[in-house]
């Protein structure tokens, strides 16, 4: 029969009064554990009341249980992650004092740049067959340069005003909540101080064009200011946003000393042109948006992933179809060749459709790489088949303008 080992004096719990109990007297009042005579009549059990119940050992606090909260809970208890100062790239490289404004400007994230840059590099080349005579290459590369470093004053600038208008909201939103304005590390007098630094920067570099593309130029900075407000007033912020990154589809044209008031064909070619542009920027900014869909809508922010959400790849498939007829009756009102309808046209297509057949809208990390990726992957097919469409109608006035000079 097993026994039961207890060391001396070991205190019964179960006993109105608490009596201590020798091994030899514990096992006297155990007859048989075999449930025929369990304890004596002098140690009935009993049950006392919880008052007199004394713990034999000191007892730890039971280990805390996570509650059950989801990460679509507002309640949800999870802490974000704190802020890390950047240990690579570009920003690694700045002095400490000097980062938070390099991220303002997102100076590590260089894709707005790109797509603010790219309707610029459009309308450059579709105008230099325009121009009278054609715009020479070196001509074209030297207006490029100026347009890029235009786009990457201004999209800082852009991204200061948001930024701005955004300091309450960011916060609340976990992609954006360690921006510097959102996290403090920028006082609001300092960010607007230095928007205004970029904005004079940019008006200097817009003064190295042609002295109208200052009165085509000033009116888009309407549309900057006015794109974080949208935001809040309509489900429709990136038809707004379209409308400030396409501008530079006009702004080509007068770059290169064609007159818009009086050459209807340019005229009408400049404005198709950033009409498919605006549609190309919905289509991107849809995707992108779609990383932010379930903080924007606990944070109040409106977006059109968040109004056509179940219907997302139908809406982008649509805007596809808009930006390529728009972009080929461009190229039509410039009078632009089969290089363009093939290259530009027809890549634009297969881009387009192999991006909204891949892209899972689900994933974070998918939609990144699709906005990120998209831009070089359809902007440069569209600028390729204009740049080879401009290289053979230059050749072609060259050829035509020597056999006139040999002619005379």
């Amino acid at each position: 029969m097993p026994r039961l080992i207890t060391p001396n004096c070991t205190r019964c719990l179960l006993s109105r009064h608490p009596v201590s109990l020798s091994p030899h007297t514990l096992s006297r009042r155990i007859h048989n554990v075999s449930g025929r005579s369990i304890w004596s009549s002098t140690t009935a059990l009993s049950f006392p009341k919880p008052r007199n119940i004394i713990p034999a050992l000191p007892s730890s606090p039971p280990p805390r249980q996570r509650g059950a909260h989801t990460i679509d809970s507002p309640s949800s208890p999870t802490a974000a992650e704190p802020y890390s100062p950047p240990s690579s790239g570009i920003l690694s490289r700045l002095p400490q004092s000097w980062v938070p404004y390099g991220e303002l400007i997102r100076i590590d994230k260089p894709t707005g740049t790109y797509y603010l840059f790219f309707p610029c590099l459009f309308s450059t080349l579709m105008a230099a067959p325009l121009a009278a005579p054609a715009a020479s290459p070196l001509s074209v590369l030297g207006t490029g340069v100026l347009f890029f470093a235009g786009a990457l004053v201004m999209r800082g600038a852009g991204c200061s005003i948001n930024d701005l208008w955004d300091r309450n909201l960011d916060p609340h939103v976990s992609r954006t909540r360690h921006r510097p304005l959102a996290r403090g590390a920028i006082t609001p007098f300092n960010a607007l101080a230095y928007t205004g630094v970029q904005l004079l920067a940019g008006l200097g570099i817009l003064l190295q064009f042609p002295l109208p593309c200052l009165f085509y130029g000033v009116p888009s900075l309407l549309f900057v200011a006015s794109y974080p407000l949208a935001k809040r007033v309509t489900y429709y912020p990136q038809f707004v946003l379209g409308l400030t990154f396409s501008w530079g589809a006009v702004m080509g044209f007068p770059a290169l000393g064609v007159d818009l008031l009086s050459n209807s064909s340019a005229l009408s070619a400049a404005a198709l042109l950033y009409a498919s542009n605006v549609s190309w920027t919905v289509l991107y900014d849809m995707i992108y948006a779609h990383m932010d869909i379930k903080d924007d809508a606990k944070a109040g922010i409106k977006s059109i992933a968040l109004k056509h959400d179940a219907e997302t790849k139908k809406v982008l498939t649509g805007l596809a179809v808009v930006q390529i007829g728009l972009l080929g009756a461009a190229g039509m009102a410039a009078g632009a060749g089969p290089a363009f309808f093939i290259g530009s046209c027809g890549g634009a297509a297969l881009t387009l459709g192999w991006m909204i057949r891949r892209v899972n809208l689900k994933s974070v990390k998918d939609c990144w790489w699709w906005f990120v990726n998209g831009c070089w992957i359809t902007g440069g097919t569209i600028s390729a088949g204009l740049a080879v469409d401009y290289l053979l109608r230059y050749t072609q006035n060259d050829d035509a303008e020597g056999q006139k000079g040999n002619t005379v």
